[in-house]
């Protein structure tokens, strides 16, 4: 049975403008990072960013994320070595300069990054009860990316930077932390003090992709 509660009247929140352009600063700066210097960060503000995940919206209220702190080296090494295995089979999908400009990217940290967390998404979660994932089951998985940018721009505004390394295989890390069946394997960030800052995307800088305007569709 649900139990009735009287809600508040809104009270509008008065943010200066600059609060807001703060804000948006934090969002054109915060860029994926993969040099990382080795000062290591206090725990006080790695409990902010697992503070910032909790504030993040879920379908049902289900907060879906599964989170692991990698602090063992030979897991570490044992990721790594599935980056380079996947990052090898990535490069055979380009033609020969493509694959030699693929090659000189940097696209992970896992060496260098004094944090780092490997992130699941359970699809099968007791809380939220299936409420708002019957016709899109995938909002789960959305559900732990809005927790994942919610501790990205966490640590922005830290001056911190994250690096998220999608060229995994995700079976493989699944096994490696031995998750339930119903954890799927979303994202692994490393985390620390960025050697170099900008506020263009490293891809743009470096020619493999410039950033493209968002544009909205009339209807």
């Amino acid at each position: 049975m649900l139990t009735i509660i009287a809600l508040r009247p809104y009270i509008k929140m008065h943010f200066s403008q600059f609060d807001c352009q703060t804000l948006f600063n934090i969002f054109q700066w915060r860029r994926d990072v993969r040099h990382f210097l080795e000062d290591q960060v206090p725990n006080n503000i790695i409990k902010k960013l697992q503070q910032a995940m909790a504030y993040a919206p879920s379908v049902g209220n289900s907060r879906p994320w599964r989170v692991f702190n990698v602090s063992s080296q030979p897991i570490r090494k044992q990721v790594f070595s599935n980056f380079e295995r996947a990052n090898k089979q990535a490069t055979r999908q380009y033609d020969t300069q493509q694959a030699e400009d693929y090659q000189r990217l940097k696209l992970e940290g896992i060496l260098s990054a004094p944090v780092q967390l490997a992130v699941f998404t359970d699809t099968n979660p007791t809380a939220g009860h299936g409420l708002g994932r019957q016709t899109i089951p995938f909002a789960l998985d959305q559900s732990t990316a809005m927790a994942v940018q919610n501790l990205n721009l966490a640590a922005r505004a830290y001056g911190l930077g994250v690096g998220m390394v999608t060229i995994l295989e995700p079976k493989e890390m699944e096994t490696l932390f031995k998750v339930p069946p119903a954890w799927r394997f979303s994202f692994y960030l490393c985390i620390g003090w960025p050697k170099f800052s900008s506020d263009l995307p490293l891809l743009h800088t470096l020619d493999w992709q410039k950033n493209q305007e968002t544009e909205w569709l009339e209807i």
